[in-house]
């Protein structure tokens, strides 16, 4: 998903003007922000307003534990969804077993980066970013960014104009070309550190996850690892190159208290009598209120849930984003813990702990769990395998055929990207193809446990735009979401099916007791203990920065085709609600396009009787792809509807964006640069300044997704 941030308008102003210095001082930071870089990097309302609190201020001094424990490298990590975590700690192992160099790995909320200014001269320090929402920093490195956007930076040491002129550093970035902000955060970073007096090491790398993320990722190793040796007197030529060493240990428990293992609980068991506060890092098991089938075709379905979180701390406001955390599939599961000999186990006890004392984390999921809980709950086992995470496998592979295949997939770029990358294969498929016809229960029962731990990245949650109004309904939350799966263009024969849109339909089904199609992937819907018994899901709230204007008077245009139409069906009840309850309400325009008015026109009953509320000024317009010859896009509507929309610009008004990033949004962009010629008389440079314009006050705002 994707936000940009609120904007400032008259009632803002006044907002302002009546809660006193403190959130004037706190405006005035921001504004600063904003100049150094960019409008997407005030982080504070995130900060403040995040369903997960901010950590308490951490007075670790990171400097003085690398130097207690002889480290002389930390790579830092500002991660989401965990990828930024894995590539930081693929780096950390790289730099300790190949070139024998003591170093950590940091988590970016836990430590105070005010210390920057002391790390020694001999010492690197590595910056793994990435950009999340419109330029955004992630949740876990916002004091890290509000710490370098400082106008004077405030560092425990050092001042002047480079506080940080011993420091040596290099960045790599993780971001998504189809957004307006590529990689926004590691080279403001970058930038930024360079200006505080830093010295970059090596050239920032950037990874693309439209493209080849992996790729990018390792291309950018190949080159930097010489500028590393280089800056640390290593010789490159003594690079180890023998067995792999152990990230984990791995202990099976022969004799262990059930009730003492993690199932699948997704946080620590809570000390008995604490306040209990539900946020990311504990996930409410929230109740579905209700479900129902939007439409259903031969290929998807699309489901609107209600989940209640009234007794819960959870709060939602109208944008925001819920996440829902899925269970991997049944099918899936048996997969993996056949091919690896581990079926008949399942059920064992085991507890997986980080070799290296100063890991960022101890364990790398709730521990002890069982093997089953762990391929359910904890690891992301239908992601496709990483090239360089195959290399590892090679010398378990248990026949000369299976490790050449092996080999082949990992050292060759197009034979995996054909056949494990975009074919979207994981773990369990890529070992049952380099199997072949010897493939049996157990062909790769010797690759150690530990390996697998460390190849599978933790399962993450599932983000989805709100559609639901808060001021409507403020302890149920609306989600709408269209099963995903689909053939991959390598594999036409296999169908590769979404993991939380297959299991919220397996939960839906199951209440309506509806039959369903045999092929599709199976679940356990009861959860850890019976916890969900097939009626709740764990979910947190996320807040986002995509919001209507605070003044209900001001126009609002949205675009919304599909799904992305969910969070203007919270903008539209919400703003329905106000005027039914007498508050002026200025216009209020919905464009809205799917394939055929009679399959997948989402909420098509509801819209009527809103806008009506909204009176005459409102309405929506809708794009119905393949009704005719020439397929009609919400763009093209936009376009027809121009000297309206033009005018509603003219009067302040709002522009919101939810959906495809890739194509959907960058052509509605490009038609709002049109409407500039055209009906403003702008050349085409001064069109863009216009719509860049919108953008950094806020009257511009996205979320896409690719």
């Amino acid at each position: 998903m994707a936000q940009s941030p609120p904007a400032l308008d008259t009632l803002d102003i006044v907002f302002l003007g009546t809660i006193g210095l403190g959130t004037i001082a706190w405006f005035a930071r921001r504004q600063i922000a904003e100049r150094l870089f960019g409008s997407s990097a005030a982080s504070d309302a995130k900060t403040n307003g995040h369903a997960t609190p901010a950590p308490p201020k951490r007075e670790r001094n990171f400097v003085k534990i690398m130097q207690e424990q002889g480290r002389k490298v930390i790579f830092f990590y500002g991660s989401q969804t965990g990828t930024a975590e894995d590539y930081a700690s693929r780096l950390a192992k790289e730099c300790s077993q190949k070139y024998g160099v003591n170093c950590m790995t940091a988590d970016l909320e836990l430590y105070d980066l005010s210390y920057l200014d002391t790390v020694p001269e001999d010492c690197l320090v590595f910056f793994v970013m990435a950009t999340y929402g419109e330029g955004e920093p992630t949740d876990n490195a916002v004091d890290f960014w509000d710490v370098l956007s400082e106008e004077e930076p405030q560092f425990s040491e050092a001042d002047g104009d480079k506080p940080l002129q011993n420091l040596r550093y290099l960045v790599f970035g993780l971001g998504n070309k189809t957004y307006e902000h590529y990689n926004a955060v590691a080279r403001n970073v970058d930038k930024r550190l360079e200006v505080l007096g830093a010295h970059r090491v090596h050239p920032r790398g950037e990874g693309d996850d439209d493209g080849s993320l992996e790729e990018d990722f390792l291309a950018w190793q190949e080159n930097m690892w010489p500028a590393f040796c280089e800056a640390l007197g290593v010789d490159e030529s003594n690079a180890h190159s023998g067995p792999r060493q152990a990230t984990y240990s791995v202990e099976e428990l022969a004799d262990v208290n059930m009730d003492d293992v993690y199932l699948g609980e997704l946080a620590e068991k809570p000390k008995e009598g604490a306040r209990i506060v539900y946020d990311a890092k504990r996930p409410f098991n929230a109740p579905i209120a209700s479900s129902q089938d939007l439409f259903t075709s031969t290929d998807r379905h699309c489901l609107h849930m209600e989940i209640d979180v009234s007794d819960s701390n959870l709060t939602y406001q109208t944008g925001d984003h819920i996440a829902i955390w899925p269970t991997n599939s049944e099918n899936e599961v048996a997969r993996l813990a056949s091919i690896l000999g581990l079926a008949d186990k399942l059920d064992t006890a085991i507890n997986v702990k980080a070799i290296d004392p100063a890991a960022s984390k101890k364990y790398p999921f709730p521990c002890p769990a069982t093997y089953r809980a762990i391929f359910r709950h904890y690891l992301d086992i239908c992601a496709a395998v990483s090239r360089q995470s195959l290399m590892a496998f090679v010398e378990y592979a248990p026949t000369e055929e299976s490790k050449e295949r092996l080999r082949q997939l990992a050292k060759d770029k197009d034979e995996y990207r054909l056949t494990v990358g975009e074919a979207v294969r994981n773990l369990g498929e890529v070992l049952e193809i380099v199997a072949g016809n010897d493939v049996k229960p157990g062909f790769f029962s010797s690759v150690p446990f530990d390996l697998v731990v460390e190849s599978i990245s933790r399962l993450q949650p599932r983000y989805y735009s709100i559609s639901s109004s808060a001021k409507e309904s403020p302890k149920k939350i609306a989600v709408t979401a269209v099963t995903l799966s689909y053939q991959p263009d390598p594999t036409p024969q296999r169908t590769v099916y979404g993991v939380n849109t297959n299991y919220l339909w397996r939960i839906h089904t199951a209440s309506k007791q509806q039959s369903i199609d045999a092929d599709l992937p199976t679940y356990d819907l009861s959860g850890p203990r019976n916890a969900l018994h097939g009626t709740k899901l764990p979910v947190h709230v996320r807040r986002s920065q995509f919001k209507l204007p605070r003044n209900p008077t001001v126009p609002v245009i949205m675009v919304g085709p599909g799904t992305g139409v969910a969070p203007f069906r919270g903008f539209v009840r919400e703003r329905a609600l106000q005027k039914s309850e007498g508050k002026p309400v200025g216009p209020t325009l919905l464009f809205f396009g799917c394939r055929n008015s009679e399959q997948d026109f989402l909420y098509k009953n509801e819209w009527p009787a809103l806008f009506d509320t909204l009176g005459e000024s409102s309405r929506i317009i809708t794009a119905f792809s393949r009704e005719t010859a020439q397929k009609v896009y919400v763009q093209h509507r936009l376009q027809e509807n121009g000297e309206e929309v033009w005018g509603l610009l003219q009067r302040g008004a709002y522009i919101y964006v939810c959906g495809d990033a890739k194509n959907m949004a960058r052509d509605v962009q490009q038609t709002f640069v049109n409407f500039g010629i055209e009906f403003g008389g702008l050349s085409d440079d001064k069109a863009h300044d216009f719509v860049k314009n919108l953008r950094s006050t806020g009257r511009y705002q996205e979320d896409v997704w690719s």
